[in-house]
């Protein structure tokens, strides 16, 4: 916070070492291709761990498919012509691509702290969490009050709720006397509902907008994992108290940028605008480095050696990956909240896929300006989801139907990709694409997952969340 509670100052990040947009023929211990989260948040680790890193870009800027964009680039991007001047400033838009909250006590979160990059960012708390039930939009309770005038369940139910949540609270899968004759390794999700009374409408809402599964696929498996994700949740939203998610002032973008300047400060070589004519391969068929042309003169051919290449999958050969779906993701523009949220600046809706006759659920989330990412007076909401239907629209009509009259609307239609194979017998380790989830849990996942494949080791995940500062 700034004197006098205004927002802090927007970080720069001018502090890129001199001479790393020159890249010289070199050779390193890792080559990282793009600057998306996930890619600048392995190079800042193995930064930390000693280790000399390149990472390369072909965009003028940090983040690639997840960046913040102001307005003019926004429009630039979606071919949409010049912005109306009803849309207020340029400089005041930071608009994410891939908007994603931040559980505050979650997996991303204990990175960020892991690293250090906190001290470079300010957090503000989400002002609340809605599901969808029944045609209505209705507050996920945040408190003990709300919940006992919350028309999600109803009295008898909402005992039974609480007593589902006592137990969850405690529970302790390390401590046997913790578990009540449960073995949550083989009692599923459905029968854990079932055995503390909950109707099935009660578990599609714990499920969906509590534990964040994104179909129903979990309730017939092993009940663990689901219980981890919902113990998660409820300590993130007692941690804050409105909603259990966090968010960095000024978007998004900000997340690889400082994760990016930690591996700068520990030695790190970057270089945008960068793409690569090809990665190279060893006799064994193992990459051992790129090959790119100069920026200077373009013709001439640079090579960088490294054992290992990680980045994401559009930098990769179509056999070095396989297609998982496409996410539909439409990025609007308002004058207003979302009618039926109390007024909420910030919130996430979650639309459960049965509510509205799909298999997949909907993501909406919406941000203002006290989050910097927008002018004064306008709102920008994000309605996300797995392709399903015939048309884009089709698919994200059920959040747009939320959101009332729109002053813009950007529609894209993405495919989502994963490594065919986990980089051990050919050197490459590729992120996964983002998902479909206004949340950055399952990304998280894939983040731990391509660490431990790039290093052979287990992040450290045991750090406290408790410590991440910002306006809360």
């Amino acid at each position: 916070m700034t004197e006098e509670g205004g927002p802090p100052p927007k970080p720069t990040f001018d502090w890129l070492p001199e001479g790393t947009e020159a890249l010289a023929d070199g050779e390193y211990d890792a080559i990282v291709l793009g600057t998306g989260l996930k890619e600048c948040v392995i190079s800042g680790l193995l930064s930390v761990k000693g280790k000399r890193v390149l990472q390369l870009d072909r965009n003028g800027y940090y983040g690639g498919d997840g960046a913040s964009l102001n307005l003019s680039n926004l429009f630039e991007k979606f071919q949409a012509g010049q912005p109306p001047s009803n849309l207020g400033q340029n400089r005041d838009y930071n608009v994410d691509l891939i908007p994603k909250f931040i559980m505050a006590t979650g997996n991303l979160t204990k990175m960020l702290l892991h690293t250090k990059v906190t001290r470079y960012l300010d957090f503000k708390s989400i002002a609340g969490s809605y599901v969808y039930k029944g045609g209505k939009i209705l507050k996920v309770p945040a408190t003990p009050e709300e919940a006992l005038v919350s028309p999600l369940m109803g009295l008898f139910e909402k005992r039974r709720f609480r007593k589902f949540l006592l137990y969850i609270d405690q529970y302790d899968k390390d401590k046997p006397e913790t578990h009540e004759g449960r073995d949550l390794t083989k009692m599923t999700m459905r029968e854990l509902y079932t055995d503390f009374g909950l109707q099935p409408d009660t578990h599609q809402f714990i499920s969906h907008a509590m534990c964040l599964q994104l179909d129903e696929q979990h309730m017939d498996q092993p009940a663990l994992p689901t219980v981890i994700e919902l113990q998660t949740y409820c300590y993130s939203l007692s941690r804050y108290g409105t909603s259990p998610y966090i968010y960095p002032i000024y978007g998004l973008g900000g997340l690889p940028e400082g994760f990016s300047r930690i591996c700068a400060i520990h030695g790190g070589t970057f270089m945008l605008n960068q793409d690569i004519d090809e990665i190279v391969y060893d006799e064994s068929g193992k990459a051992c480095g790129v090959k790119a042309t100069s920026l200077e003169d373009k013709t001439t051919k640079m090579m960088a050696k490294a054992p290992m290449i990680i980045g994401d999958p559009s930098y990769f050969v179509q056999e070095k990956i396989k297609p998982t779906g496409q996410v539909v993701r439409c990025i609007c523009l308002l004058n207003h909240p979302i009618p039926n949220t109390n007024e909420a600046e910030s919130v996430q809706i979650i639309i459960p896929g049965p509510q509205v006759g799909r298999t997949n659920d909907v993501f909406v989330c919406c941000m203002g300006n006290s989050l910097q990412t927008t002018a004064p007076g306008i709102y920008v909401a994000i309605v996300s989801t797995i392709a399903e239907k015939g048309t884009p629209d089709e698919d994200v009509m059920p959040g747009l139907q939320l959101l009332g009259p729109m002053l813009q609307r950007f529609v894209s239609v993405s495919t989502t990709y994963e490594p065919v194979q986990d980089g051990s017998t050919d050197g490459c380790f590729i992120s996964k694409s983002f998902d479909a989830t206004s949340h950055f849990e399952g990304d998280c996942d894939d983040l731990l997952s391509l660490y431990k494949r790039v290093t052979g080791e287990e992040l450290d995940m045991t750090i406290n969340a408790d410590s991440v500062e910002g306006d809360y």
